[in-house]
């Protein structure tokens, strides 16, 4: 007790923010009076230090360690300045979203580098992630950072760095920049800068929208209504802009969640594929009867769709990230955006097999990354790569990462010219399921309070490896720990699924991996069934969503959630 009551003492010392001071005297105080409950969570918040990684920093905002705060941001900010310094240095981007925090965070950041004798440059007013992420090599900067939390809870925020290439750092540069984070001295050390940092003009967002309505033809189809929400986030300028510079008509924004707001008030997690979260914005198309409904996350670097369904509540349904994943990619192929015999599509391991299908299908070429964009951004040849996780590179000569302005107006494209046939995005699936057989998906998500019941369902999994998953044989399982197959090592399993002719069942996979960015188990499922015809597909779906729920009945026993 008295070691991280000094802790925290020598904490309040050097933390620049009255805030998080205030917050962290209040709890000393209380446990100083012998509250247990304050002396847990300072036991909490000191009980090590906020793990820089590959994502950068993520977590909840509050005083110590083990938080997202100032204090801790001046100090990777300093770790990534002797990063860069000891590489020639030069110009760092810094743009940010507008969750609590978000601002004080890049002005910080930018107060380092200059202290640092680096040059900084922050965007102009909270702008969506993909808009950082380009502006990094439109300016020829070293690095960029992107303060976000990006779909997280509103108490969270986070802090994303891209190196030169526009890219998000991966080993060895992660840990290289870490390392310069542990050696960080005390904060008084650390030059800041009261001023000398450039305030960007709109010039760079224009820059951007250029780009992004370059993604979809001159003269092609425009007329789609569209109903848009940006989940409280900072996507509503930029896509009715890009919407406007690319000729499609106003979206219909959902009023109540138009406008940027930290505290996500009609949302329990500012995520389009929670549960509830798009009820406004099917509210709102129950009235503007569109032909889609859009949505982007609060730093809009994803995008989810939702089409007209009868059978649905709510009159929609959303599209799983893989069913548009692998619209967009035919919608590519068809509109000759990709070459056959040069260019590559590439999706994440978790992601749907069906993608690899569609490229061999039309000459491309095809590869598996590991989750998360920093890996499929550096595809050789990409042009065009998807995870599930509602994220989509449809331009990486112009943004290396996921980018939900541009996706949003590739579908936009894609939907006006289907609805100029008389068919819609639903038709399409269907033809696709028809050409390379039915690619069912699904997922199982475990939220948990104490990451040990993580690692403890890893470690029984790989102890006790299943011989058998909804009925169908475990027919490889490969413990992805080890690397292989031109895989980088990484926490997590994948098992390989028979057949099952009785059934109609073609094959099937499931992997698990702890989330990189929340406390959570991640199971990913799928399932092929062979589809004989137009008739058949009924039964085919009937067919995929009965093993898909076996699945997941037979996986949760297994890893014993």
């Amino acid at each position: 007790m008295a070691d991280v009551l000094a802790q925290v003492r020598e904490w309040i010392a050097e933390d620049p923010d009255p805030d998080t001071r205030g917050e962290l005297a209040t709890l000393l105080a209380a446990a100083d009076a012998g509250d247990p409950a304050a002396l847990a969570d300072l036991t909490e918040r000191f009980a090590g230090t906020l793990e820089f990684g590959t994502a950068g920093l993520r977590g909840e905002l509050g005083g110590g360690p083990m938080r997202m705060n100032r204090a801790v941001v001046i100090r990777a900010a300093a770790g990534l300045a002797a990063y860069l310094r000891a590489r020639q240095g030069g110009l760092v981007v810094v743009g940010y979203d507008a969750r609590h925090k978000s601002y004080d965070f890049a002005r910080d950041t930018a107060a380092v580098m200059v202290g640092a004798g680096l040059r900084a440059a922050v965007l102009p007013r909270p702008l969506p992630t993909p808009v950082l992420a380009y502006a990094v090599r439109h300016l020829g900067a070293a690095a960029g950072v992107m303060v976000t939390a990006s779909h997280n809870p509103p108490q969270d925020n986070g802090y994303k760095v891209y190196l030169g290439d526009g890219s998000q750092i991966v080993p060895p540069a992660d840990g290289e920049i870490a390392a310069e984070i542990a050696a960080v001295g005390p904060l008084a050390e650390v030059p800041l800068a009261e001023a000398g940092w450039e305030v960007l003009g709109e010039d760079v967002l224009a820059a951007y929208l250029a780009r992004a309505a370059e993604v979809v033809r001159p003269g092609g189809p425009r007329e789609v209504s569209v109903v848009y929400t940006p989940m409280h986030g900072v996507g509503l300028d930029a896509l009715t802009a890009a919407f406007a510079r690319a000729g499609f008509p106003a979206p219909v924004p959902v009023a109540e969640q138009a406008a940027p707001d930290p505290d996500f008030p009609t949302v329990a997690f500012p995520n389009p594929e929670e549960p509830g979260a798009m009820d406004l914005a099917f509210a709102t198309a129950r009235t503007a009867d569109p032909d889609i409904v859009i949505a982007n996350d609060p730093d809009a670097d994803r995008c989810a769709v939702a089409v007209p369904d009868p059978a649905a509540g709510s009159g929609w349904r959303m599209l799983r990230g893989d069913e548009l994943g692998a619209l967009l990619a035919v919608h590519l192929v068809r509109g000759g955006g990709a070459k056959s015999g040069q260019d590559v599509f590439a999706a994440s391991i978790v992601s749907s097999s069906l993608l690899s299908r569609i490229a061999a299908g039309a000459g491309l070429g095809y590869e598996d990354t590991l989750t998360g964009f920093k890996w499929i951004a550096r595809v050789p040849g990409l042009r065009y790569g998807y995870e599930e996780a509602l994220g989509y590179c449809v331009d990486p000569a112009g943004v290396r990462d996921k980018d939900g302005i541009t996706a949003a107006l590739l579908v936009a494209e894609l939907a006006a010219g289907l609805k100029g046939e008389g068919r819609t995005l639903g038709d399409l699936l269907d033809e696709l399921a028809l050409t390379h057989g039915l690619h069912a998906t699904d997922q199982l998500s475990a939220r948990v309070a104490d990451l040990s019941l993580i690692a403890d369902a890893m470690a029984r999994l790989r102890g006790r490896p299943p011989a058998a998953l909804g009925g169908l044989t475990v027919t490889g399982a490969e413990d992805l720990a080890a690397g292989g197959g031109g895989l980088p090592p990484t926490d997590g399993l994948r098992y390989r699924l028979g057949g099952d002719p009785g059934r109609g069942v073609a094959g099937g996979r499931v992997i698990v991996r702890p989330s990189g960015t929340e406390p959570k188990l991640k199971c990913y499922l799928e399932v092929v069934v062979p589809v004989a015809g137009p008739l058949a597909l009924p039964a085919a779906r009937a067919t995929a969503a009965r093993v898909l729920a076996e699945l997941k009945t037979d996986f949760a026993s297994a890893a014993g959630l």
